[in-house]
């Protein structure tokens, strides 16, 4: 696979990732304008994960059947759909609408993801998903900053109107790039029933639940961060909240060599490493109430921990199941989509009951259940 082809692969992952995650940094202004209570505004970001849910079980699995590079165009085309009618929303069931199927159709991160691995050799799977995986995680925390300062300009409906005209241009220039495959045999029926068969597999199964808990501290930060810094003492403004996304990317683009020891056969390691990392990053971002610095400290080490344990569970499954590599990934990010939505949800919910001191505790606790699964896990 070239560097042109993992780069454009790179850029898709980062788009589409990011129609997800565009509200975050500005769920405040989103419900007032919509109608929506404070203690609900975690549900812009959670229906779009819901939606990430049914196109991973209902549209990934074509990924094992037809060309991938049309398979990649058509999906972008239908998440600008979405993104468009979330824009302009008069009311929130629209918006949710909207936001529910471009998350739907944003599943095309994992069509992108298994065919990097298709295209890649086996000494350099890692590599190449290290590299493609990497736009996941611009994407993610990337929106929050150009949303954030879109939004201070146009609003949050310009924000999320020029991610969709920018996600319609991806599309066509991905037909044009892109190497077209060869179309496989097989029937619809039957890949679903080989995506279900996966889930009693216990490699899959444990890669699966670390992926829960892993997104689901990830939502807790980053669904709920935005409220208490918008509060007293800080009220800082959605263009500052949005910067924050700006240490997370640092974080985590530090952890695209994680591929790389995927490679060397480290693997396992890499995964508990980053993981006890990940539970101690919850000791810094407990501090937001009285220390940004140590916020930053812990955004960071939280990023690069979920990284790196994001790119060893594909490049772990990809080499099991590489006669199935779409539908593997695809069943795999089921428990990424239920992490995410349950983080979210939980977070927002939690703090207006507990404070930030509740979130940052449901975090912690997230990250030690993702712990004790790999600890009994081979």
């Amino acid at each position: 696979m070239g560097r042109g082809t993992r780069s454009v692969l790179a850029v898709v992952c980062g788009v589409a990732v990011a129609s997800v995650y565009a509200g975050q940094p500005v769920l405040g202004s989103m419900g007032h304008e919509l109608g929506v209570a404070r203690d609900s505004v975690g549900w812009f970001v959670a229906v779009g994960q819901l939606g990430y849910l049914a196109g991973l079980v209902l549209l990934v699995p074509l990924g094992d059947m037809l060309d991938r590079r049309r398979l990649i165009a058509a999906h972008l085309g239908v998440v600008a759909v979405g993104l468009a009618v979330a824009a302009s929303a008069s009311a929130a069931w629209v918006a949710f609408s909207g936001l529910a199927v471009a998350g739907a159709f944003a599943v095309v991160v994992q069509t992108a993801v298994a065919y990097a691995a298709a295209l890649s050799p086996p000494g350099e799977r890692g590599r190449d998903l290290g590299v493609v995986t990497s736009g996941v995680v611009v994407g993610i925390l990337g929106s929050r900053v150009i949303t954030g300062g879109l939004a201070e300009v146009w609003g949050w409906r310009g924000s999320y109107l020029a991610l969709a005209i920018f996600t319609a241009v991806l599309g066509v220039l991905s037909l044009l790039v892109l190497p077209s495959e060869e179309v496989r045999a097989g029937r619809y029926g039957e890949v679903l029933r080989s995506l279900a068969g996966l889930f009693v597999q216990p490699v899959f199964l444990g890669r699966g639940l670390i992926a829960f808990f892993l997104f689901a501290s990830f939502g807790a930060l980053w669904s709920g961060m935005a409220l208490p810094l918008a509060a007293e003492p800080w009220r800082l403004s959605e263009a500052e909240i949005g910067l924050f996304g700006l240490a997370g990317l640092a974080g985590a683009l530090g952890a695209a060599r994680s591929g790389r020891w995927g490679d060397a056969g480290h693997a396992r390691r890499v995964t508990g490493i980053a993981l006890v990392l990940l539970l101690g990053s919850w000791l810094a971002i407990g501090q937001l109430s009285w220390s940004l610095p140590l916020l930053v400290v812990g955004v960071v080490v939280l990023d690069f921990a979920v990284q790196a344990v994001h790119v060893s569970n594909q490049h772990v499954l990809t080499g099991t199941y590489a006669d199935r590599a779409s539908s593997a990934i695809g069943g795999y990010m089921v428990f990424y989509s239920l992490g995410s939505a349950f983080g979210a949800a939980a977070t927002t919910a939690l703090f207006d009951s507990a404070g930030w001191a509740g979130s940052s505790v449901l975090g912690g606790v997230l990250a030690l259940c993702a712990l004790a699964v790999w600890s009994c896990s081979r």
